[in-house]
């Protein structure tokens, strides 16, 4: 037993055919693995069971969610996850395919006989209670999707309070050189949106998938809409109702809890999605773009605020994060950017600009993570240490995710042209990108009093 470390590591190392970039420190104390390596620490024999019944991403995802397997004291998490996240890209793993052969050859065997010797061979264990079973129904069906959207977003608006901070916006903040905390880094993200929007005074706003209403309230205090916001999660809902309420904007917001494709009473000027399209899946991606373009009056835009993943490798098949299928966003869907702007072009949309915010989304998460951990015993009390681990391991997952470009996030400015196909914006970014003053003179006949110009963005009558 005081060389189960060193026997584990050894023979896995001659299943996989390269080194495993991990020490691992086993219940009985030894520790074996590369020097200076990142240390994950295995703490009974069902860690190890949880492993071999389901190796890989899932198996590392249910230990450490179910506190079999930790981190080691003075280890970093990102250190952790960063090097599993290299190791599982070498080519030489990627093309790794182990059946019966090879784990009960020379090496499998080892790794057997390892677990055997520890006393860790038996039934697979049960999966964590956070871990979703098989949904039921048609694939993003409407009672599907309030399933999964009420498995992620219904866990407790005090949680989220926690992590998101007063801002309460979960989506990526936008790093200005001014902004200097994260609900400054919130508040510019949706400022840039309302920018985008070319919003004025009197215009009526869809946003689809609302969250709890903090781009609603914005853009009524700040830019003078009217705003409708839609969310199928029961508690996003009532928090962004009561914020409303509290703001004083009752007879000027209105918060719905509503699927997107429920929505009949458009026209609007102006749409943003931001972190919806996700998760409406390949199937109904038709669906979502045709009933936003149907929603806006000639030459309103629509901000869509959206994950992208990278395009697969050539002639190997998309693979999905099972963690994330399983313990995240189930049946959330990942497009490249390159895929979702045709789609939208398809639905009869012109698609006008693109902005990557990679490398914000990855800062935004890393607040996130330090805001959970600053205060764990209390996410711990609210929701369960296994979905605050749950929490903790995909945020500090996909903040690395991010940064190291294996996936993105883009705003795709698009327009509904008129029937003449003009699309109203200004000839340059840096005209359609000013913020209006305060007191912007009102709109005659779609011009702003005393501007001759012409109209630029946002500058036309409202639908109101």
């Amino acid at each position: 037993m005081a060389k189960l470390a060193g026997q584990l590591v050894e023979a896995l190392d001659g299943l996989l055919g390269v080194p495993v970039p991990l020490r691992v420190q086993a219940w009985d104390g030894s520790v074996a693995g590369p020097p200076g390596a990142p240390t994950v620490v295995l703490r009974n024999r069902r860690a190890l069971r949880r492993l071999l019944w389901q190796p890989g991403e899932l198996g590392l995802a249910r230990a450490y969610v179910a506190g079999d397997l930790e981190i080691a004291p003075g280890t970093d998490l990102y250190e952790v996850l960063s090097a599993v996240a290299r190791f599982v890209e070498r080519p030489e793993i990627r093309r790794l395919d182990l059946g019966p052969r090879d784990v009960l050859g020379a090496n499998g065997r080892r790794v057997l006989a390892a677990a055997l010797r520890a006393g860790a061979l038996g039934p697979e264990p049960t999966p964590p209670p956070e871990e979703v079973r098989k949904a039921r129904g048609r694939l993003h069906s409407r009672s599907r999707d309030r399933a999964a959207i009420s498995h992620h977003y219904d866990v407790g608006n005090d949680f989220y309070g926690l992590v998101l901070g007063s801002s309460m916006v979960y989506s990526c903040a936008y790093w200005t050189p001014e902004a200097k905390s994260l609900e400054a880094a919130q508040e510019a993200k949706l400022d840039l949106i309302c920018r985008k929007l070319g919003l004025r005074p009197g215009m009526r706003l869809l946003d689809v998938g609302c969250g709890w209403g903090s781009l609603l309230l914005h853009a009524a205090e700040r830019y003078g809409v009217t705003a409708v916001g839609v969310s199928i999660s029961r508690e996003q809902v009532a928090l962004a109702r009561r914020r409303v309420e509290e703001a004083g904007l009752a007879g000027r917001v209105e918060v719905r809890l509503q699927d997107y494709r429920e929505i009949v009473d458009g026209p609007f000027d102006a749409i943003s999605s931001v972190g919806m399209a996700e998760h409406v899946g390949s199937e109904q991606y038709r669906v979502y773009a045709e009933g936003l373009h149907r929603l806006l009056v000639p030459g309103g835009r629509l901000l869509n605020h959206q994950i992208a993943r990278r395009p697969d490798h050539p002639g190997e098949p998309h693979r999905t994060s099972p963690f994330i299928d399983r313990y995240v966003f189930p049946d959330g869907e990942l497009s490249p950017v390159g895929s979702t702007v045709a789609r939208l072009e398809e639905a009869g949309f012109e698609v006008r600009d693109v902005e990557s915010l990679r490398e914000h989304y990855g800062l935004t998460l890393r607040e996130w993570v330090a805001n959970l951990e600053a205060h764990w015993s209390e996410a711990v009390r609210l929701v369960g240490r296994g979905r605050a681990r749950v929490w903790r391991l995909y945020m500090a997952a996909s903040a690395l995710a991010f940064e190291e470009n294996r996936i993105g996030i883009n705003q795709i400015l698009a327009v509904r042209s008129t029937e003449e196909g003009a699309a109203g914006l200004p000839a340059t970014r840096e005209e359609w990108l000013l913020r209006p003053a305060a007191g912007a003179p009102p709109l005659v006949d779609g011009v702003p009093a005393g501007n001759p110009a012409g109209p630029d963005l946002g500058d036309r009558p409202s639908v109101r």
